[in-house]
């Protein structure tokens, strides 16, 4: 039976959500009441995914107790990755590179967007491709400000450019990666800094792209926090 665990970069700052940042995390920030990580405890549930790794940094010692909670209620059991200095989404990946030996398949989530993706089905089609790598992708409303995904017949993944001019489509990146083993020591070996600059690009034409339908948002200003708390009652928890 193949095994599944998850890292959960949940470390940032949250500087466009100030002053609510000033006091809390920005992944314990709430939508319709709970916490954003909330939504994340559930879907990785669902999917059966009973371990999960969360990086900490700012406003650490909350995110702590809230590790402390999840694990005492039972089900998905968190294990804290402390950052004294953020390391960045793929430094995240190199400074735990044994945390996923025992893994076949890792999820890399952002933990600051909100979204109904079910995890189950994501990994489905992750082992139902050759490539090393899935990257979950969005429709989006403002390509120009998101990492911008093209497609070819097989779903693989062509090209991909961060913030685009001239967007060649709307298919964003959603923050959000199956990585095979192999692909998880690949990317802890490279010792780069973001996912999304250092990592892509290197597994260009060999990653598939998983087109999620449903809703999919970053909470990371105060708009799109009034907007996410706005849907949240007609929303399925992810």
């Amino acid at each position: 039976m193949r095994r599944a665990k998850a890292l959960l970069l949940a470390g940032g700052l949250g500087t466009r959500l100030k002053p609510l940042t000033d006091t809390m995390p920005k992944c314990l920030v709430r939508v319709a009441g709970r916490p954003i990580l909330d939504y994340w405890m559930e879907a990785l549930d669902r999917a059966g995914i009973g371990q999960a790794l969360l990086n900490t940094h700012h406003h650490a010692e909350q995110v702590r107790a809230y590790i402390g909670a999840v694990n005492a209620r039972g089900g998905v059991q968190l294990t804290e990755a402390h950052e004294p200095e953020l390391l960045g989404s793929a430094g995240t990946v190199h400074a735990n590179r044994g945390w996923a030996e025992d893994a076949d398949e890792i999820l890399v989530i952002y933990a600051d967007n909100l979204s109904d993706i079910d995890l189950g089905a994501l990994l489905a089609f992750h082992r139902g491709h050759s490539d090393p790598m899935t990257m979950a992708l969005f429709r989006a409303e403002h390509p120009e400000k998101c990492g911008i995904a093209e497609l070819d017949g097989a779903g693989r993944i062509t090209s991909f450019v961060e913030k685009p001019e001239k967007p060649v489509s709307n298919l964003a990146n959603a923050g959000l990666y199956v990585l095979d083993a192999a692909a998880w020591r690949e990317i802890a070996d490279m010792e780069a800094f973001d996912f999304g600059f250092d990592v892509i690009p290197r597994f260009v034409g060999r990653m598939r792209g998983f087109a999620h339908q449903g809703y999919h948002r970053d909470i990371g200003t105060p708009e799109a926090l009034a907007a996410a708390n706005a849907d949240a009652p007609g929303l399925r928890a992810p």
